[in-house]
């Protein structure tokens, strides 16, 4: 089944229960801190994994105790999509037991 973009009103209100992300160059992204290399690099390996199964991958930087992500949807045409808003909440529920701010 295709995936269909979302409108801007859509983005708009998801982002509402989202903070901390935000949507810049039709990209869905959030930067998280971390109290280490360590603890950021652990963060990084648990996104690979929710990744793999939702089957939706992002970018991800990984810096010395943070970590950035950005998405959207390729086979929608690069737009933001729902499939990149249930990574960002799948993302967000790891943060929190990873102690990102």
């Amino acid at each position: 089944m295709p995936v269909e973009p979302l409108s801007q009103k859509d983005i708009e209100e998801r982002l509402r229960e989202l903070p901390g992300w935000s949507v810049a160059d039709g990209r869905l992204e959030r930067s998280y801190r971390l109290g280490s290399h360590f603890a950021a690099t652990a963060m990084v390996v648990h996104i690979a994994q929710v990744q793999e199964e939702l089957d939706h991958h992002s970018d991800l930087a990984l810096g010395y105790n943070t970590v950035g992500l950005s998405v959207n949807t390729h086979s929608a045409g690069g737009a933001v999509t729902e499939l990149d808003f249930a990574l960002a909440e799948r993302v967000e529920a790891l943060a929190a037991g990873h102690g990102a701010s």
